[in-house]
């Protein structure tokens, strides 16, 4: 299970970096309009990214 977790997390990690790769001035607009969100979006936001996770891979297994 370990070993599962590190890949997700190196994945993660690989697509994370992919945008501001290659679209560097895009991914900086982007993160100035996260900034601009209250704490509330932020967290219904985070709340519903946890949830379509946990059903993806509820259907994926």
């Amino acid at each position: 299970m370990w070993q599962e977790f590190a890949v997700a997390l190196c994945l993660m990690l690989v697509f994370d970096g992919i945008l501001p790769f290659l679209n560097p001035r895009r991914w900086r607009s982007a993160i100035m309009q996260v900034l601009q969100l209250s704490d509330r979006q932020l967290r219904l936001t985070g709340l519903a990214s946890m949830l379509l996770g946990t059903a993806l891979l509820y259907w994926l297994h």
